[in-house]
């Protein structure tokens, strides 16, 4: 907080106090985690290390991602074929989204303007407006399309083609006409995807080889895999953390944690207690590790993996997703 003007009088004091609190209510951190055992989102006060509210969805959700330039929160349900979209400040649910045959991977443009989803069985990307909600992009995919992630400048979507071993690169600059440009393979069965500005790359993780494959962006009209790092069984989530120097991996079946040196692309440590971890996002120096089978989700430390905290959420939690939001409660809220 910053300090006091002297001899400032008292309404002048409670207005810089009520200004300060504000900023920093709207940087505080919040964590949706999807419930997929009792149709719930648990929204845990990463600060306070509690839960602050469970907000009923749409069947069995399990991708979300938190939008703060929308103050929204998409929720995928793949068992209702729908995406619910919350209200991040009053926690209300504002729609619930036709999406396809089985949405599962999620993600939003930088600008949270538009939210793309990954339609399983349908075998296509599907593109929301992420104001009005109108659904504004349709694009062909392969068989069972899953992670999405969307570069920097909003231009490109990236999915994983499942059953199909590649990534597709999907050219989004125009909605109307948006279509795959290109496509890489990598090894089997790519899931969770993770894109990182600072490097120019996209991380697949990929369930049945155990591994991560790294893809070189730079160059738009030749993308391609530039190494391959091996983790745990059945990596499902990633994230960057400690200022992007590290990248963290979840392997659902052997209850750990993957720490990999970003620049080095090697592993430096493997962190384990965990109960089949699956998402998993980054926020401020924290590590946030959502436990499937125990129902909780792990705080750790981002330099040192530490854990520093428990927090229990829904039924089967999965969090598949960037999951973290900054977004205030509004009054009452809570």
């Amino acid at each position: 907080m910053g300090s006091v003007p002297r001899g400032a009088s008292r309404a002048v004091v409670a207005t810089l106090i009520a200004a300060w609190s504000a900023a920093a209510a709207v940087a505080a951190p919040f964590a949706w985690i999807t419930n997929q055992g009792d149709h719930t989102v648990s929204v845990i006060d990463v600060a306070a290390r509690a839960v602050v509210a469970t907000v009923p969805v749409d069947r069995s959700p399990a991708g979300v991602v938190a939008v703060d330039r929308a103050g929204k929160v998409f929720v995928t349900a793949p068992d209702s074929n729908a995406v619910t979209v919350l209200d991040a400040a009053t926690r209300g649910k504002l729609a619930s989204l036709s999406a396809g045959k089985g949405a599962v991977g999620i993600d939003a443009a930088p600008d949270g303007q538009r939210v793309y989803v990954a339609d399983w069985f349908g075998q296509q990307l599907l593109g929301f407006d992420a104001r009005t909600h109108r659904e504004v992009l349709r694009v062909p995919l392969g068989r069972a399309p899953a992670g999405v992630a969307v570069s920097a400048d909003g231009r490109e979507v990236f999915v994983a083609e499942r059953d199909e071993d590649r990534i597709a690169i999907v050219d989004a600059s125009d909605p109307a006409k948006a279509f795959v440009r290109a496509r890489v393979a990598v090894q089997e069965h790519p899931f969770a995807l993770l894109f990182d500005a600072k490097r120019q790359r996209l991380y697949a993780l990929n369930v049945y080889s155990d591994s991560v494959s790294v893809i070189d962006l730079r160059d738009r009209a030749a993308p391609k895999v530039v190494a391959t790092v091996k983790v745990g069984k059945a990596p499902y989530g990633a994230t960057l953390a400690h200022g992007g120097a590290l990248l963290y991996v979840t392997n659902q079946r052997d209850d750990s944690v993957s720490v990999i040196d970003a620049d080095k692309l090697e592993v430096v440590r493997t962190l384990t207690g965990f109960g089949y971890p699956e998402g998993i996002a980054t926020a401020g120096d924290e590590v946030l590790v959502v436990n499937w089978m125990d129902e909780r989700l792990d705080v750790l430390d981002a330099g040192s993996g530490r854990k520093l905290a428990s927090v229990a959420t829904g039924a089967n939690p999965r969090g598949f997703g960037a999951f973290v939001g900054t977004v205030a409660p509004a009054a009452g809220s809570r």
